[in-house]
């Protein structure tokens, strides 16, 4: 598919060898309840997946387990065949079971075969970028990666994987996952209200490497205080796109992957992060 020239908030970063925007589309979302099952709305799902392409995004975030298989299977329904322009980010290190839990699964069997797996519901030879994914729903959780990355290194040897980066991790696991093998971006929760992770992004900034947060609006619990809504009030915006407009703003390597199974959603998001904070702002927004 081809790209539109829309000009997206933030430009671009480069992970590896590949450059992309970054703002980006996270599609967690398309799957149905609970992240499992189909969606409500297929129709809708495969439009706001060729929109975000036609607005000029080039960074999709999905994995095998959202469903599981769902949003691979309406990314290869809306895109495929894939514009070389587009990356297409999975993550590996847990299952689904048939209650919706989670599961871990970082044998190297268990990753090696979600890595097929994925290959074959992306419609791909080669994934382009691969998050390991560690920790539980509660956030990162201690654990050698050592062994899973060396699995995803071997594979990535092999051809199967473009790049590879760590997900739901503390800086520990991040330490030792780069000292197995580069990786070219973190991905974890961080937001406004939850910035455990500040001193991090700031190392990675000065090393090149990405940082993606997830539940950059808040994740199931959206993100609510009395100077977000004071700041939006002043900015005449709505609380979302201040607190995209700050992620933003607050590094250079932040990338985005809001998700949502809208097209009207999308295209707020993206006018939402055009958003120039001024130094009052940001000092009001330091205080949550």
């Amino acid at each position: 598919m081809s790209t539109a020239s829309t000009t997206l908030p933030g430009g671009t970063w480069n992970l590896g060898d590949r450059t992309v925007t970054r703002f980006g589309y996270g599609a967690m979302q398309l799957a149905g309840a609970g992240v499992m099952g189909p969606p409500a709305d297929r129709d809708g799902a495969i439009a706001v997946l060729r929109d975000a392409v036609e607005q000029g995004i080039t960074h999709v975030d999905t994995s095998g387990a959202y469903g599981p298989r769902i949003t691979n299977d309406l990314i290869r329904a809306a895109l495929h065949p894939y514009s070389e322009s587009i990356l297409i980010a999975t993550k590996v290190g847990a299952n689904r079971d048939a209650d919706g839990g989670w599961p871990t699964a970082r044998t190297p069997d268990e990753l090696r075969t979600q890595v097929h797996e994925n290959l074959d519901s992306l419609g791909v030879e080669r994934l382009d970028l691969v998050n390991m994914r560690m920790g539980d729903h509660t956030g990162p959780q201690p654990g050698s990666i050592a062994e899973a990355m060396e699995t995803l290194a071997a594979l990535q040897q092999e051809g199967l994987i473009g790049q590879l980066g760590v997900s739901n991790v503390t800086a520990e696991q991040v330490a030792e996952a780069r000292s197995v093998t580069p990786i070219v971006c973190v991905q974890n929760m961080y937001n406004l209200a939850n910035r455990w992770d500040d001193q991090l992004i700031d190392d990675l900034a000065a090393d090149g490497i990405a940082y993606v947060p997830f539940f950059p609006l808040g994740g199931f619990s959206p993100l609510q205080s009395a100077a977000l809504t004071e700041v939006a009030a002043r900015l005449q915006a709505t609380p979302m796109a201040v607190a995209l407009g700050w992620l933003l703003q607050r590094s250079e390597n932040i990338l985005l992957i809001p998700g949502t199974s809208k097209v009207a959603h999308l295209r707020e998001n993206i006018s939402g992060a055009r958003l120039v904070l001024t130094e009052q702002d940001l000092a009001d927004l330091d205080g949550i």
